[in-house]
C-alpha cells in the first residue's frame, strides 16, 4: 500500500514556503504521491504545476479537478502540460463537485452527471491519445455541428503513454461508473469494513466494460492524528465530519450524509445535519459518534493506527491519501514522519 500526502486546499499547510517544505519532506520520506484539491478558492492545476518544478520523484495527483470548471479539452491540455513539466508524474483525478458549487460558482447545471462524466472522460482520453476530437455524445458534441469549429488534436504529447484517470465518487451508481471507465477510485470517508459493498459496485461497473479490477487503484483520503490521547485525536476529526455529514449540500441532497447512513449511523446522520443546518456547529461536532470517527479516520496511539493501516491494506487499498491534522505545522510534519514509519 502506497502513501500519498493529501495537502487539500491552499493554506492548510501554511504559506507557499511551508507548503513546499511539507511536500519535499513527504518526497524524502518515500511518499508515492501528493494530492491537492479545489472548491472555490485555490485551483488544483496551478499548485500541481508549481510543485512539478520543485520536486523530482513524487507523483502529482489532482483530487480533484472539478468537471464543471473546465471543458474536457482544457482538462486534457492541463494534464498533458503538467505531465510534461514533471517528467511524467501526473495523476488526473476528476469529480463532479456538488450542485451548490457547480451551479452557484461555475454556472453549470448539475444534471445528468453519470452521462456527463462518461462523455467528459471519453473526450479527455481521446485528446490525451492525440486523436482528432470528433465526438457526439448525449451531453457533449465536438466540434459543434452548426458553426465553424474543426476537429482538432492536442499539439503536445504527455510523457506517460496513458495518464491514469481516477474518479471521485460516493453514490452507488457513480462508484460503479468508476469501476467501468476509470483507472482508480477516490472515495471520501472510506470504511475498510465496508469494502465488500464498494467492491461489488466497482465490479458491477467493470463487468460493463468487460474487464476486471486487476490494477485498479482504490485510493481513499483519510484524516490522521497519532497520539496517546485518543479523545483529543478524535476531536480533531469531528469538524470535518460535522461539516460534510451536516452541511455539505442541502438536506435533500447530501452525498456524505447518505454514505454514513449506509454505515448504519442513521440517527447520528439526522442529528448532525439538523444541528449543522440550524447553525449549531459545536453541537453538531459533539454529535459525531466515536465509532464513526474510528471507522473513517486514523486516530490514537501508534499501535492502534498500525492496526488500522493493516485494515486498509487488507481491504485492497492501493494508495492511501493521508491528511495529517494538528495545531501546528511542526505537529503535522511529525505526524507525516510517524505514519511513514508505521506504514513501512
Amino acid at each position: 500500500m502506497r502513501l500519498g500526502l493529501h495537502i487539500g486546499y491552499w493554506g492548510l499547510w501554511g504559506d507557499a514556503r511551508e507548503q513546499l517544505a511539507a511536500v519535499r519532506e513527504a518526497e524524502a520520506l518515500g511518499y508515492d504521491s501528493v494530492w491537492t484539491a479545489e472548491a472555490y478558492g485555490s485551483d488544483a492545476a496551478t499548485i500541481l504545476a508549481w510543485l512539478a518544478g520543485q520536486t523530482t520523484t513524487i507523483r502529482l495527483g489532482a483530487a480533484i479537478f472539478q468537471i464543471p470548471a473546465r471543458s474536457a479539452a482544457m482538462t486534457a491540455m492541463t494534464a498533458a502540460t503538467i505531465d510534461q513539466l514533471s517528467g511524467g508524474r501526473m495523476v488526473l483525478g476528476l469529480g463532479s463537485s456538488g450542485p451548490q458549487v457547480s451551479e452557484g460558482w461555475h454556472g453549470q447545471r448539475f444534471a445528468h452527471q453519470l452521462q456527463r462524466t462518461r462523455d467528459y472522460i471519453e473526450v479527455v482520453r481521446m485528446a490525451l491519445r492525440r486523436e482528432r476530437v470528433l465526438y457526439d455524445g448525449p451531453t457533449l458534441t465536438l466540434p459543434l455541428p452548426d458553426g465553424p469549429g474543426r476537429a482538432l488534436k492536442l499539439t503536445i504529447a504527455p510523457v506517460q503513454e496513458r495518464i491514469p484517470i481516477y474518479l471521485a465518487a460516493i453514490g452507488p451508481r457513480n462508484t460503479a461508473l468508476a469501476g467501468e471507465i476509470a483507472d482508480g477510485w477516490l472515495p471520501t470517508f472510506f470504511s475498510p469494513e465496508h469494502v465488500g459493498l464498494f467492491r461489488a459496485r466497482l465490479e458491477q461497473g467493470a463487468i460493463r466494460s468487460a474487464r476486471t479490477l486487476d490494477g485498479f487503484d482504490i485510493a481513499p483520503q483519510v484524516n490522521v492524528h497519532i497520539s496517546d490521547d485518543l479523545d483529543a485525536a478524535r476531536n480533531l476529526m469531528r469538524p470535518a465530519l460535522a461539516l460534510y455529514v451536516g452541511g455539505m449540500g442541502s438536506r435533500e441532497q447530501n452525498f456524505y450524509n447518505a454514505l454514513v447512513r449506509e454505515y448504519g449511523f442513521d440517527q447520528a446522520a439526522s442529528e448532525i445535519q439538523d444541528l449543522y443546518l440550524a447553525g449549531e456547529r459545536e453541537r453538531a461536532m459533539g454529535a459525531v459518534p466515536d465509532e464513526l470517527v474510528d471507522l473513517v479516520s486514523l486516530v490514537g496511539p501508534r499501535e492502534r493506527v498500525a492496526e488500522r493501516l493493516a485494515a486498509y491494506r487488507d481491504a485492497g487499498v492501493g494508495t492511501l491519501l493521508v491528511s495529517p491534522l494538528g495545531a501546528t505545522r511542526e505537529v503535522r510534519l511529525s505526524q507525516l514522519r510517524m505514519l511513514a514509519e508505521l506504514a513501512a
